[in-house]
């Protein structure tokens, strides 16, 4: 392991290996451009060396890049040995010298890999793919998913909140990122251009997305807002283009319709908590009249509860299963007490609300084969976001209006 010897016996001792891969030679080939990537100083060689290793990696087969993750997670691992061992010394004296030493074993050399290949212009988007290839094979591979550890605390630190630009997208940006909007848009599908003029251009419509300046024309994620009078209670009206868009002086309320995230590479990254608060607080500063920030959400969950409480949806009226969803939302936990709505657990951790259920609110059919058409507003409160967050981490506490427990009661 190369966190474990001398870098002169790694090098002889990884390239001889030859049971690498299901191929010896391009899997081979990409191992050993890793291995002196490592022990390699000069920058500029380095640099080549990591544009090698992309363009490698890019003809890979699903089995050979299955070979190179196998590779990463057992050929560049720590040796706990040696770690176990430099922790007793480091126990038994805690010297500077002891502690850098210590650190350097505790550390993978695959996570030395993946920040000398960072350095490379245009790396980091290759390296969110290859963490999109990892996942893929560790749902069935899960030992791989030590690598993906090493790989998701490096891309959490690299896309820290301090390195994101938040712009906005309107119907001038540039057709490279209108056209990834209509692509990644993952709640209300866009079905054609004209439908995302209807979402980007009138004057009550909003749309925010995280981007980063490694991958300026590659949105992370993004959020579509509509300005309105009140709270809305329908997608189909919200969405509907009526050719009268409200002014901007006459919306007191501003609806998260829609929030998707744009890379799958970035699984477990979190951009959205920060996006929807940001876009919230600036919302606040430039448009004064707005005093409600709202979703119109998605209940995925709700059927499979339903279904699982052998209850039927076909038998049920509006105002029953608007009860039976308040209930769902409040006491349908997880193992560890958390809301199993996957949804929910996403906004009330960012400190949200739940704040209002609506039948008939998504009559698509996605919208009744999730939640019998019903969907649910969860209500940011500006004043009270870090205090309801702060509560649901230390106790899952669920904020909810008084109508929602009121009508979660009556289920």
């Amino acid at each position: 392991m190369i966190a474990t010897n001398p870098l002169s016996e790694l090098l002889s001792t990884l390239l001889d290996r030859r049971n690498f891969g299901r191929k010896d030679t391009d899997t081979r080939r990409i191992r050993d451009d890793c291995v002196k990537l490592l022990a390699e100083r000069a920058e500029i060689s380095g640099l080549q060396l990591a544009a090698k290793i992309f363009g490698k990696y890019a003809i890979l087969t699903d089995d050979e890049k299955l070979a190179f993750f196998e590779f990463l997670n057992e050929e560049l691992d720590v040796d706990p040995t040696l770690v176990a061992s430099l922790a007793e010394t480091y126990r038994n004296a805690r010297t500077p010298e002891n502690y850098a030493a210590l650190s350097r074993a505790a550390e993978p050399a695959r996570q030395r890999l993946f920040r000398r290949l960072n350095e490379a212009p245009g790396a980091t988007a290759e390296i969110v793919r290859m963490r999109e290839d990892l996942l893929a094979c560790v749902k069935t591979h899960p030992h791989l998913a030590r690598t993906d550890l090493d790989l998701q605390h490096l891309l959490r630190s690299w896309f820290n909140r301090g390195f994101l630009v938040m712009q906005q997208v309107t119907w001038d940006s540039p057709a490279t990122i209108l056209e990834k909007i209509i692509t990644y848009e993952a709640v209300h599908e866009i079905k054609n251009w004209d439908d995302l003029r209807r979402r980007l251009h009138p004057k009550d419509r909003r749309c925010f997305a995280f981007f980063h300046p490694s991958m300026p024309t590659e949105p992370l994620i993004f959020v579509e807002v509509a300005l309105t009078k009140g709270v809305p209670n329908s997608i189909q009206t919200l969405l509907d283009d009526n050719g009268k868009a409200l002014l901007e002086t006459e919306a007191n309320t501003a609806v998260f319709y829609s929030i998707s995230n744009c890379q799958s590479g970035l699984a477990g990254v979190s951009f959205g908590s920060s996006l929807i608060k940001q876009v919230a607080r600036d919302l606040s500063r430039d448009l004064p009249n707005l005093k409600t920030f709202v979703t119109l959400s998605p209940i995925p969950g709700l059927m499979r509860w339903l279904s699982a409480e052998n209850i039927s949806a076909d038998e049920l009226d509006g105002a029953n299963l608007r009860a039976l969803a308040a209930k769902y939302l409040l006491t349908a936990k997880d193992a560890k007490g958390r809301p199993v709505d996957p949804v929910a657990r996403f906004h009330l951790g960012n400190g949200a609300q739940v704040h209002a259920l609506h039948h008939g609110a998504n009559t698509s059919t996605s919208g009744q084969r999730q939640s019998a058409t019903v969907m649910v507003n969860y209500r940011y409160d500006l004043g009270r976001i870090s205090q309801r967050a702060t509560q649901y981490s230390k106790s899952n506490t669920i904020a909810a209006s008084s109508d929602t427990k009121a009508l979660a009661k009556r289920a």
